[in-house]
């Protein structure tokens, strides 16, 4: 063993505090007979082994004495934790959550036979004679280390790294914690065995990239699992733990295949191999593969919402290191088919993001949640649950809904100006009226709800809000989905505050399940690694508004993509309803929503930089919510419902 200075295991303990423990015994004898028993156990075996070579004390006499002063029961496990995987519906797995550790636990069934043999070849030869403290190993080491006249071979074993690991942690080595590693890996070997032991160490120790554990060693260094190590990479990571910054082979691999070959040296001597597979051994490259289990992650946006989700309801801890096995209620089909929708609108690079969410209205789960802007790969921000933009018309339902509340039908008749002055104190703007303009100036007579809505009558509008009262919008905007904080003002009806295309998806979804509000689910269950339930999804929804004011705004939307400004989201076959809005100087745009029972979908499209006019973006002179987010929202669910029964 010639682990580098500075490193975990750079002296044989006992023996270097031999000295120091003789003369501290002089002094105190007398005011600490007990302390000075011990110490004196210590000393006495390691000068018998340094001292006669073959003289060799063992569990009737050094470590009786040491064992009789610590608990292996009264210590409490530190614990290292597992990684939490996230996948989704039908099993794929789309990443691991974000972990400074890395680790999987495994039986030793589940590993390469190499490992165990050169890890107890390199680490610990005597692992199978001795009582967890190797008084001959010390003996050798210290031997070694004064010959050299530096430190160049290490004395602890398997027990001792155990106890450091498990228990005790990488406190300042004083003479006490010295004494506590000694007695609790005695402790280890008795009552411990050795498969277990084994065990323990090679899922515990750590391999350097932060990876703790000979699973998370294999994929970190060669892209696969342990139980798949040939003997070359087996030794190569059995002798990493000894100093895993210095023989790290990424950054050093003259030194980690030297490392490599002591181990297959120590095994060949040990008679593990033949001098035929060392020698064959010694001639393989490292065949390095820099694995990406730990890091790589699909759909980013979406695994960081679970993530979030996750936290807020189980902890850092637990969901960084609890070994959590995640499954998502994402549709990887429906995913590619978002993905493929806007790819299929927005051609060009430079051209505006798109943000796409589906969500089962039945259930509340996330079928799909995507962003995508061309030139630009998988963002980790999530413009589809964090990007708060103005949903401009896509935000009239709202106010629909809460007129139909009141009383209001959808033959409700009113002046459709192409200028409108709301009188009403509670619209003014500072000290002045409010004075509402249709998109493009449009003068539409008197008209009833039904047409205001589908062709989205800017000042018919502006006076039914005024009507029923914007405190009321607010709380049914917050009933059916809509979490953000919004003022009650007058230009609400207009969508003039920021609100997430998650929410949208969500509130909309409510009008597609008959008024009943399901949470959004993006989680269909957790289990621990003992394969326990933790949690399932709360599907049953509550009522938000009745049944009989979803439908009657199902209705009017439907009139939105029949023959008012939605038309381009039209798909023959399919009861589609749905909504566009599009903000001030065409800087949001978007369509809203859903097949009545099967599928509701929002689809925005702007600059995630910031509000930027969207004008002549292929071959479309003025981005409004019509064009190109309905085009994406008709792609999208044209192809989703084709696959979903």
């Amino acid at each position: 063993m010639r682990p580098t200075p500075g490193s975990d295991r750079e002296q044989p303990d006992l023996l270097l505090l031999a000295a120091q423990l003789h003369r501290s015994r002089l002094r105190r004898r007398r005011r600490r007979s007990r302390t000075s028993r011990l110490l004196a156990g210590v000393v006495a075996a390691a000068l018998a082994a340094i001292g006669f070579g073959v003289v060799f004390v063992e569990a009737g006499g050094a470590n009786a004495l040491i064992a009789s002063d610590c608990s292996l029961r009264a210590m409490r496990p530190i614990r290292l934790g597992e990684n939490s995987f996230v996948y989704a519906v039908n099993g794929a797995r789309l990443g691991a959550v974000a972990s400074n550790t890395h680790r999987q636990a495994l039986a030793l069934r589940e590993m390469s036979p190499w490992l165990p043999k050169a890890t107890i070849a390199i680490e610990d030869r005597r692992f199978y004679q001795h009582g967890g403290i190797d008084y001959l190993g010390i003996a050798r080491a210290a031997y070694a280390d004064l010959s050299a006249g530096r430190i160049v071979e290490g004395g602890s074993t398997l027990e001792q790294e155990l106890a450091r690991n498990l228990y005790l942690g990488n406190d300042t080595r004083t003479l006490s914690w010295k004494l506590e590693q000694a007695c609790l890996a005695i402790k280890i070997a008795q009552r411990w065995s050795r498969a277990k032991i084994l065990d323990a160490y090679l899922n515990q120790v750590s391999y350097g990239a932060h990876a703790f554990g000979v699973a998370a060693a294999a994929r970190t260094y060669y892209s696969k699992p342990a139980s798949r190590l040939t003997l070359p990479e087996a030794a190569m990571i059995a002798g990493l733990p000894q100093a895993p910054s210095a023989y790290d082979p990424f950054s050093h691999p003259a030194v980690a295949r030297a490392r490599r070959n002591e181990v297959l040296a120590a095994m060949y001597r040990d008679g593990q191999i033949s001098r035929r597979v060392w020698r064959r051994a010694l001639r393989q490259p490292l065949g390095l593969r820099m694995g990406t289990l730990y890091v790589a992650v699909d759909h980013p946006g979406f695994v960081g919402y679970v993530e979030l989700q996750l936290l807020r309801r189980f902890g850092t801890r637990t969901v960084r290191a609890g070994g959590l096995a995640v499954t998502t209620t994402l549709q990887i089909r429906l995913q590619r088919d978002a993905k493929i929708a806007a790819r299929s609108v927005l051609l060009h690079h430079g051209d505006p993001a798109a943000a796409i969410v589906a969500i089962d209205p039945s259930t509340g789960a996330v079928d799909a949640m995507t962003s995508y802007q061309p030139g630009v790969g998988d963002r980790a921000f999530n413009l589809a649950a964090e990007a708060h933009r103005q949903a401009g018309s896509a935000f009239k339902p709202f106010v629909l809904a809460t007129a139909l509340e009141q009383g209001y039908s959808l033959g409700s008749s009113f002046a459709g100006p192409p200028q409108f002055v709301v009188s009403d104190p509670v619209c003014n703007t500072g000290s002045q009226p409010w004075i509402v303009n249709n998109y493009a100036n449009e003068s539409f007579g008197s008209i009833p709800l039904s047409t205001a809505i589908a062709n989205s009558v800017n000042t018919v509008f502006a006076q039914l809000v005024s009507q029923v009262g914007p405190a009321n919008v607010v709380a049914l905007a917050h009933r059916v989905g809509i979490s953000s904080p919004l003022q009650a003002v007058c230009s609400i009806t207009l969508g003039s505050q920021a609100v997430t295309p998650l929410e949208m998806t969500d509130a909309y979804a409510t009008f597609a399940d008959n008024g009943i509000h399901h949470p959004v689910e993006a989680v269909e269950m957790v289990r621990a690694p003992n394969g326990h339930l933790l949690a399932r999804p709360h599907t049953a929804g509550t009522r938000a508004v009745s049944a009989n004011v979803a439908d009657t705004v199902t209705q009017a939307l439907r009139g939105v993509v029949q023959g008012g400004t939605g038309t381009a989201a039209a798909i023959p076959g399919l009861d589609v309803v749905g909504k566009t809005g599009t903000s001030e100087h065409e800087e949001d745009a978007w369509f809203c929503g859903y097949i009545p029972g099967r599928l509701a979908t929002c689809v925005w499209v702007g600059y995630p930089a910031g509000e930027i006019p969207m004008h002549n973006i292929d071959g479309v002179p003025s981005v409004v919510g019509g064009t190109l987010a309905a085009e994406i929202w008709h792609n999208f669910v044209a192809a989703a419902t084709s696959a979903r029964p």
